[in-house]
């Protein structure tokens, strides 16, 4: 292997912005209790830390219902919070903590009704 084309690897692995913002999302929430939204079980009770790509008002079944993507670098999971039409201090780009179930709709996504939450 020429040192000309392992450089090239090397760039062109870097150079990548969303692989760079993942592998910088996953060393910056990696911390003792929480877990990646990659490796989250269903069902169970979690801890996640990540950043909110989306914020959205859906009404679900008539209620309003404010629906947020988190994203760590492994995965995401989209929280719900039933009955909100909007919650201060959450917006795309802000960085948190929720604790809650993960449960799968039947396209197979994921999601956490009304968590437990923190903003860092």
């Amino acid at each position: 292997m020429t040192t000309k084309s392992r450089l090239r690897r090397t760039i062109s692995r870097w150079a990548n912005a969303d692989d760079q913002e993942a592998r910088d999302l996953r060393r910056t929430f990696s911390t003792e209790g929480v877990l990646r939204v990659g490796d989250a079980p269903d069902r169970e009770p979690v801890r996640l830390r990540g950043t909110l790509r989306t914020v959205t008002l859906r009404p679900r079944g008539g209620v309003p219902a404010l629906e947020a993507e988190l994203y760590d670098g492994t995965g995401t999971v989209t929280i719900i919070w039933l009955g909100r039409r909007r919650i201060a201090g959450i917006g795309p780009g802000r960085s948190m903590e929720v604790a809650g179930r993960i449960g799968r709709l039947p396209d197979g996504s994921r999601i956490i009704y009304n968590p437990k939450y923190e903003l860092l």
